[in-house]
């Protein structure tokens, strides 16, 4: 089974410092098939985006932009951004990012 783990693992306010999955993402990794699991890869390692990040520039993905209804930044906790933005910071910004 494919997986974006580098063996470097902590909780992060819901995000893994190491693999930059949500928790939610990593209890359920077993449980989604193939193409779920290409797709979260994708938009960790911003092959799949929708915008570039505030902070950093680098491709990032915000399923909101993307047309869904909720998005993976919404299975963390909750971070002080300093510049409030309608597109989500990638996942690596995000996890630097205190919890509010």
């Amino acid at each position: 089974m494919k997986t974006p783990c580098i063996a470097a693992c902590k909780n992060n306010g819901g995000l893994c410092s190491g693999c930059h999955r949500t928790i939610d993402e990593i209890i359920n990794w077993r449980h989604l098939d193939d193409e779920k699991r290409e797709n979260i890869i994708a938009t960790i390692s911003g092959t799949e985006t929708t915008h570039p990040c505030p902070e950093c520039n680098e491709n990032t993905h915000c399923d909101i932009a993307a047309g869904k209804s909720t998005c993976w930044c919404f299975n963390v906790e909750k971070r002080e951004v300093e510049k409030p933005n309608d597109l989500c910071l990638c996942r690596k910004c995000l996890e630097k990012t205190p919890t509010a």
